[in-house]
């Protein structure tokens, strides 16, 4: 089974003080106020924290799971954003828009990686923050790791400098585009948008602003094989292209149950003809803004 795109480990980290991040609430449309009070708020999303490991773990999915029992870095529950691994052995480090989010680096977790499997090189770009320069990892870029492309939406998550840079040392074509959602605000982040699994892409295309560049990223897909699953406003409102392909006993997409409701049965047959769906309920962590695939950092490194 070709793992490249759909990774057998994933890292997660396990939040103790989880709340809706004040710092990234105004470019984050996709974020809600929770009604509960913040303890009630903490407790509930680390319950579904643990169920989603254990559904991930029954599915056959390795899950290295990182306690943050910090109090200051309530979007930790998303790694995604500040590293990501590559077949290899390269690892790089991102750096982050809200300064609160830049505290959720954690080189325990680098080196239980390096620990684990084959680390040739860490890249770190985070020391550009000083030059208040993000690139939100695999939130600001989603990886085509099979036709080595990476998309990306225009926004103050995702400098254009940096992504040229990533996509020089990481040895992807970079395939950026304005997208918006329906009331005209840029998409803050690409993976919500879009997720690319292994014979099929789940896009809104309708989000990409220029007529000519849609048709662009809708051929590139095509190009590499995937059938392309058009997303609604609506379903990206649901989280439905927040989600990421593993591979486990055997293929799954892994989405929120949210995500998963919002889907058309059409849609869900062209995925099931390669990925079986790992519907997971997470219905507090995505008052923060992300779902499934945000919680989800993937391990594209060898074992040792």
């Amino acid at each position: 089974m070709n793992t490249m795109q759909a990774p057998r480990a994933v890292v997660m980290i396990r939040p103790h003080h989880f709340h809706s991040n004040p710092e990234t609430r105004d470019d984050n449309a996709f974020q809600t106020l929770s009604r509960s009070s913040e303890n009630a708020t903490a407790e509930s999303a680390l319950a579904e924290f643990d169920a989603a490991v254990a559904q991930l773990r029954e599915a056959g999915v390795t899950v290295h799971v990182f306690d943050d029992t910090g109090t200051e870095t309530p979007d930790s529950v998303f790694p995604n954003n500040w590293f990501s691994t590559h077949a290899g052995g390269h690892i790089a480090l991102y750096p982050m828009y809200a300064p609160n989010r830049r505290k959720e680096r954690r080189w325990d977790v680098i080196e239980t990686l390096k620990h684990s499997y084959r680390v040739q090189d860490v890249i770190d770009y985070s020391g550009l923050e000083q030059d208040n320069l993000s690139l939100e990892g695999t939130g600001a870029m989603v990886l085509d790791h099979i036709g080595r492309i990476a998309y990306v939406a225009k926004s103050n998550r995702a400098d254009p400098v940096l992504l040229e840079r990533f996509c020089t040392h990481f040895n992807f074509e970079p395939m950026a585009f304005d997208a918006k959602d329906s009331a005209g605000r840029d998409i803050y982040h690409t993976n919500v948008l879009m997720g690319i699994g292994t014979d099929y892409a789940l896009i809104c295309l309708d989000m990409i602003t220029d007529t000519a560049r849609r048709a662009e990223v809708k051929q590139r897909l095509e190009e590499t094989g995937r059938r392309v699953i058009d997303l609604t406003m609506d379903q990206i409102t649901e989280f439905a292209g927040n989600a990421i392909e593993l591979t486990g006993k055997t293929r799954v997409l892994a989405l929120s149950a949210r995500a998963l409701a919002a889907l058309t049965a059409a849609q869900i047959a062209i995925i099931e003809q390669s990925a079986s769906l790992l519907p997971l309920s997470v219905p507090t962590i995505e008052t923060a803004g992300g779902s499934v695939r945000c919680m989800i950092a993937g391990v594209h490194l060898s074992a040792r």
